[in-house]
């Protein structure tokens, strides 16, 4: 069925006059009769009183009046919403994240975003790195905020650079080195440590490693669980020294976290597909870099 002629029809129906309906959809007279007639004859029943001085509508005509006011409201509808998702104002936004290392500024850009595009639905979801990469790469999230993992190149995907992680010796006040201002790395040489198990984070769990050999020994590892969390809690027990990025926040005042020297950092990266040009997308990468623009300002 054509559009077209429903919208002619509907011209026709509401000014119940061929000759104004004509005027106002500023086509001829004949060509606008013949498209109603063309629609009766595809439906099947007369939709228009002829026969009389004054039009009017038959029973079958006032039914389709009404449905195509519906029809046309719905599609103007679309239209507007299909505009404001092409603008980046409408739609889904599917954020993947981890934990810690965004927590400090993840909340006020997701603040922004909601103030100025209400109509997009933000889905969190929390994931390793690995994970978020991965998710990213195959279209189940739309952008994520994550760290830099080993297959990352062969994702295909693009980057941009949020902020470096230092990382820290979590220890217990009683402990040893609990009053330096800054612990080396060699200092651990002799230590058990914890540390974040290789499946959950390959990245930080090398840079630990590497870190460790640029100091001259391989690290005596205790336990590595898959909770970052969890490393505290080894800690608080007494069963070695965490190595933990700055922003894990021990939960009781009973450990501390130290700066390791040399400064050794993690970066925190957030990664999009460059597949098309997702306006959602585009529109958050723009909020992130008007913070990262006024954290360099401070």
């Amino acid at each position: 069925m054509d559009l077209r002629h429903l919208r002619y029809f509907h011209a026709v129906a509401e000014e119940l006059s061929f000759s104004k309906a004509a005027r106002r959809l500023r086509i001829a007279q004949p060509a606008l009769s013949r498209a109603v007639q063309e629609l009766e004859g595809e439906i099947g029943v007369l939709l228009l009183d002829r026969t009389r001085r004054a039009m009017r509508l038959t029973p079958g005509g006032e039914v389709l009046l009404r449905e195509t006011g519906v029809l046309f409201e719905r599609i103007d509808d679309m239209v507007r919403r299909v505009r404001r998702a092409a603008a980046g104002e409408e739609g889904e936004l599917r954020l993947g994240y981890i934990g810690p290392p965004t927590r400090d500024f993840l909340g006020g850009i997701l603040k922004t975003f909601h103030r100025r595009y209400p109509r997009v639905t933000i889905v969190l979801e929390e994931r390793t790195p690995e994970r978020v990469w991965e998710m990213v790469s195959k279209g189940r999230l739309s952008v994520g905020l994550t760290r830099p993992v080993l297959a990352h190149e062969s994702l295909g995907l693009q980057s941009r650079l949020l902020c470096q992680e230092t990382l820290c010796a979590a220890v217990t006040n009683d402990h040893p080195l609990a009053g330096a201002s800054a612990i080396a790395w060699k200092d651990l040489a002799e230590e058990p440590v914890v540390i974040l198990a290789r499946r959950e984070g390959a990245g930080s769990h090398d840079t630990i490693l590497a870190a460790c050999a640029a100091a001259g020994f391989a690290p005596k590892i205790a336990h590595s669980p898959s909770v970052i969390g969890t490393i505290l809690r080894y800690v608080e027990a007494g069963s070695g020294i965490g190595i933990v990025p700055e922003s894990v926040t021990p939960e009781t005042p009973e450990v501390k976290l130290i700066p390791l020297t040399p400064t050794v950092t993690l970066p925190v990266v957030m990664v999009w597909s460059h597949q098309g040009d997702d306006p959602a997308v585009t529109a958050f990468r723009g909020i992130v870099e008007e913070w990262l623009e006024g954290r360099e300002g401070n």
